[in-house]
């Protein structure tokens, strides 16, 4: 089954929690602190993989976790880092931020490889908070949380040649005779209802074409999911546009589905086209191609007749299609590194104070939160430096001025509940 969006949810791995320890060896009566730092936790990671032509994968299985770090151990130990989680995706797969609608990325190139969520960092273990002030400190770090975001796959498909066309024109006739795909067939319109590849072989050189189902006067707006096909020919470097000869105006159709492509993408519109009449075997058909040869020669003067059913004209409608793609300039290459686009920072110190209720306040702010997630709130020493933290980031004065009493609940953003004591 083709599929060509859908829509994940990427967890990376929390870091491992660091670890509070102290030597204790023979012959060493006070070994000092040597609790080891916490593993950093798993990458989630999109491949494209040339093997796979459809999001059919994400039908069913929509979320992806990374391992979490493992936890620091004694003599300074460093936890296992966390293993990354691959998930492939067909070469042509953009990826959007579902929620913002950014876009993070496009895999265009076999193995090109995308972190979409970073894991999260180890908690430290106590040897990293000995200073000459706290000699034996007994407490240390929780792991930190890895990215979790929702994220929009797009599939696009990459050919050198995209065939359109109304319904019905022949296009998966000809991709059928020219190369090994077997679309359905029928002889009526909206036979293709997704998009088809098919790789044609010309001495040494290969054509990728694409099939998109018939197009429809207001295909850009989404009329019988043009808009979702049109996609599929965005990559293409030349189009070829297919014209049912036996139609009541075939000069006709060629004008709409051009403006449908305009409609939809100037870009597109400007591709290089050849125009092609199809079903020339017909007498019919045969005694109007002078006709309709005239009335293109103007804009395609290199238009053609051809036959799918019976092949005529195909082998040199093929010929013509591979000398026009020589002569375009190299596609501009794709970088095989992309990086994880991320929101405008913000000041991390920034601490905001909501009333949620009758002696219940929420404190929200992305360095007081993040701190909330790495402390021990089962360890006394943790716990006060937490509220050291406070006062340094002028927490605990915003509170006051908020109206926070003793015995008030204070939420740390969505990771803990305190009762507030002064």
């Amino acid at each position: 089954m083709f599929l060509d969006e859908a829509e994940v949810d990427v967890v990376a791995g929390r870091g491992g929690n660091g670890l509070a320890t102290f030597r204790r060896e023979k012959f060493v009566l006070r070994g000092g602190p040597s609790g080891g730092h916490g593993g950093r936790g798993g990458d989630v990671v999109l491949v494209a993989d040339e093997g796979l032509n459809t999001l059919y994968a994400f039908r069913y299985t929509t979320r992806f976790l990374a391992d979490n770090g493992g936890p620091g151990g004694p003599n300074q130990m460093h936890g296992a880092n966390g293993a990354l989680r691959e998930v492939k995706v067909p070469v042509g797969t953009v990826i959007h931020d579902a929620a913002t609608g950014e876009t993070i990325g496009d895999l265009t190139v076999h193995g090109q490889r995308l972190v979409v969520a970073a894991g999260g960092r180890g908690g430290r273990g106590n040897v990293a908070f000995k200073n000459s002030v706290r000699q034996a400190p007994r407490f240390a770090e929780k792991g930190f949380p890895g990215q979790q975001r929702r994220l929009r796959l797009e599939l696009k498909l990459i050919a050198d040649v995209g065939l359109i066309g109304m319904p019905n024109a022949g296009k998966s006739t000809l991709l059928a005779v020219v190369s090994a795909a077997r679309p359905k067939i029928a002889d009526y319109p909206f036979t293709t209802l997704v998009p088809n590849l098919g790789v044609v072989e010309l001495g040494e050189q290969t054509l990728v074409l694409a099939d998109v189902p018939g197009l429809v006067a207001g295909a850009s707006k989404g009329r019988g999911l043009g808009d979702r096909f049109l996609r599929h020919v965005d990559r293409t470097r030349i189009l070829v546009h297919l014209l049912d000869g036996s139609a009541e105006d075939p000069i006709a159709d060629l004008r709409v589905i051009n403006a449908e492509l305009a409609a939809f993408s100037p870009r597109l519109a400007a591709r290089p086209q050849l125009v092609v009449v199809n079903k020339i075997d017909l007498p019919g058909v045969r005694e109007r191609w002078p006709d309709l040869r005239a009335q293109l020669a103007e804009d395609h003067p290199d238009a053609m007749a051809i036959s799918g059913a019976t092949g005529e004209g195909v082998r040199d409608l093929l010929w013509a299609i591979a000398a026009q793609v020589r002569a375009l300039p190299a596609p501009e290459p794709t970088p095989i590194s992309l990086p994880v686009l991320r929101p405008e920072a913000v000041d991390a110190e920034t601490v905001k104070v909501e009333l949620l209720g009758e002696g219940h306040y929420r404190l929200t702010g992305e360095r007081v939160e993040v701190a909330a997630e790495v402390t021990d709130w089962d360890n006394e020493q943790s716990i006060a430096r937490f509220q050291r933290l406070l006062d340094t980031m002028g927490a605990r004065v915003a509170l006051r001025e908020a109206g926070v009493v003793d015995g008030d609940i204070v939420a740390i953003g969505e990771v803990v509940e305190l009762e507030w004591v002064e």
